[in-house]
């Protein structure tokens, strides 16, 4: 049975389950990557955290209702990575676009096919391959190790390893999964880059593998690249009222129902969308494709329940005529990151423009709240978590 179920009601159900695990049995036991069957340790959260079937500060609540922060601290910790690497790249988006244009250049070989074939004989990484393939999903240690011996043990570029990350799996993330590779290479942080230790692949996977003699663990970082400053986290303008209104759905955020609206806008139409294939040029995964879409009329439902209007998924095609049936003068949607996504809306907003529509993105609390401080490392922003909770209201 899959662990991941593409609806906020599986999502809660989920964090249900975990939360008597989430402080010491949490801090002790989450670098241990036990197999499929073994993931008790984990939280299991982070498909549905990538498209916001549930929130961060929905988690963050709920482990702080039953735990104290001393003891669930390096839970809560993982839950901000997520949004330190979104505000990071939010910060510096000419980073994915560099790494967008090298991808473009790239042809994968023969060595690159092996190894997403899992015929890299070594035997974790074409484990991982077939679990990655099987499942959509990899525990992030083996992420790591994954990571490290495409790029300084089979020596294959890291923007293909990374590519093909994106590509199945299910919280596939543009700022998570990109910055990570980065930062197992080197390039993240100068100078520092992350080495998969046959000894150490052996203490946390209990002894399934122990692939001596076979890693590079000698290996120097990548030549450094360039990181620009980082920029400024733009104001947004707010929804009109009295504008006839519809509500855009999309996959960086499924939970219209708790997005940030202003009183007074009333909503006559709800829509959305995925095109999850358009996260790379090479073949996005039939499961990717398929929970993204699920997730999708899960939150397309809970819309129209909340908001008490019809709900339907829009194409392209039919963007026009769905707008002319409703009248529709205004357009709000949840603000996507750095991503294809992003991409998506700059040119839907383009289009809506040329017909007089206007469209407006609303960014939640936990975004605005912890983005601005991704502007350093981790560990700076990691001395603001509890004041940052403070000031959104999480005890």
């Amino acid at each position: 049975m899959s662990h991941f179920i593409a609806t906020r009601r599986a999502a809660l159900a989920q964090l249900d389950a975990f939360l008597p695990r989430a402080a010491a049995h949490y801090a002790s036991e989450r670098n241990t990557d036990g197999g499929t069957e073994a993931r008790d340790n984990v939280s299991l959260l982070s498909p549905a955290v990538r498209h916001r079937l549930i929130g961060e500060d929905e988690i963050v609540r709920a482990v702080l209702d039953r735990h104290a922060f001393s003891s669930a601290e390096k839970f809560i910790q993982e839950v901000c990575w997520r949004s330190y690497w979104k505000g990071w790249l939010e910060l510096r988006p000419q980073v994915w676009a560099d790494y967008q244009a090298a991808l473009r250049a790239l042809t994968p070989d023969d060595g690159c096919r092996a190894a997403v074939e899992g015929r890299s004989g070594i035997a974790c990484f074409d484990a991982w391959v077939a679990e990655l393939l099987t499942t959509g999903y990899l525990h992030n240690h083996a992420r790591m190790w994954f990571a490290s011996i495409w790029i300084f043990t089979l020596k294959l570029p890291w923007q293909l390893g990374a590519d093909f990350f994106y590509r199945h799996l299910l919280d596939g993330d543009p700022a998570a999964n990109t910055l990570s590779w980065r930062w197992v290479a080197g390039l993240q942080t100068r100078g520092k880059h992350y080495l998969a230790r046959a000894d150490n692949i052996q203490q946390y996977t209990a002894g399934r593998f122990w692939p001596k003699g076979e890693l590079n663990e000698n290996a120097t970082p990548l030549p450094p690249d360039d990181i620009p400053a980082a920029g400024r986290i733009a104001e947004l303008p707010l929804p009109e009222a009295g504008l006839r209104t519809a509500l855009w759905l999309h996959e960086d955020d499924l939970s219209a129902e708790s997005w940030p609206l202003p009183e007074g806008i009333g909503v006559v139409a709800i829509g959305g969308d995925v095109d999850p294939a358009a996260r790379s040029r090479l073949p996005v995964s039939a499961a990717v494709i398929d929970w993204t879409t699920t997730a999708l009329a899960d939150g397309l439902d809970r819309a129209a329940s909340h908001f008490g209007v019809a709900a339907q998924r829009i194409t392209t095609g039919d963007l026009q005529r769905w707008c002319d049936d409703h009248g529709i003068e205004q357009i709000v949607t949840a603000y996507a990151t750095v991503g294809p996504v992003a991409d998506a809306l700059a040119r839907r907003e383009r289009e809506l423009a040329a017909r007089g529509i206007v469209l407006v993105r609303v960014r939640r609390g936990w975004d605005t709240a912890f983005w601005p401080h991704a502007g350093k490392g981790f560990f700076q922003l990691r001395e603001k978590i509890r004041p940052l909770l403070g000031e959104l209201g999480i005890p």
